[in-house]
């Protein structure tokens, strides 16, 4: 198990076309390459990063907040994740037992690239180590039980992440698109966060100290909906890739 380099053309190129060049250590800091190089298709590709913890932002787009009935909230709604909660592509979102209607929220994920408080919203993106595909599932039953989030949210299996992190990107205007078994389920644009990207890694740094490695996953838009065993979710970004899941009984 190690980090490396997706090689061959971007996140673009047919996923066959594809090689991956091992590092030494981690990728917080110079990359360092070992030599060792495989075809995509011959890796398994684990979860981009375990993060010390995960940093969701609730009611980010005017849509999603208008489905599920809530007001805009004037700053940034915040709230956490479990590191344990975190799954590859193609790991298996694992339904709880005790929860009637589990749902997929498809976001951009942003991977914090060092330790970062207090930075000013102008320099913000310089904070990042990259971008990710994120799906911050979500037991909707049990969030409006509790009238908090954490059990909801929390558990295992409920934070999938990847492909792989993107670099070089730009986040403030992309294509987010999540669909169930091949039926578009999410169809909407980065843009159109109600807070960007600089405004949430500033405000969060704000409250409390980020670390290499740490996840904010930045709001879901409208067409979340419950997922049922068997189904298959999965989330592209544009300039990213697509992170896919199936879905099983715990």
């Amino acid at each position: 198990m190690s980090f490396g380099v997706v090689e061959g053309g971007g996140s673009d190129a047919g996923y066959d076309a594809l090689t991956v060049a091992a590092i030494a250590d981690h990728p917080f800091g110079p990359i360092k390459f070992t030599g060792e190089r495989w075809a995509l298709p011959d890796v398994r590709l684990l979860a981009p990063v375990l993060p010390t913890k995960i940093i969701g932002i609730g009611r980010n787009y005017a849509e999603h907040a208008a489905e599920l009935g809530h007001d805009l909230p004037p700053a940034p709604l915040i709230f956490l994740k479990p590191s344990t909660a975190v799954i590859g592509p193609r790991d298996a979102i694992r339904m709880p037992a005790d929860s009637q209607r589990v749902e997929f929220e498809g976001e951009l994920a942003l991977v914090v690239g060092g330790v970062v408080r207090d930075v000013p919203r102008e320099k913000a993106l310089d904070a990042l180590l990259g971008y990710t595909c994120g799906n911050d599932v979500t037991a909707r039953d049990q969030q409006s039980a509790d009238g908090q989030w954490a059990r909801a949210k929390g558990h295992d299996s409920f934070c999938p992440l990847g492909p792989w992190i993107e670099t070089v990107l730009d986040p403030a205007d992309l294509h987010l698109h999540t669909d169930v078994d091949g039926e578009t389920r999410q169809d909407s644009r980065t843009s159109l966060m109600i807070h960007d990207v600089p405004t949430l890694v500033s405000y969060i740094s704000h409250v409390m100290t980020l670390l290499p490695g740490d996840v904010i996953l930045t709001g879901t838009p409208a067409g979340v909906g419950p997922v049922a065993e068997g189904q298959t979710v999965s989330v592209t970004v544009d300039g990213i890739g697509t992170l896919s899941n199936s879905v099983r009984a715990r």
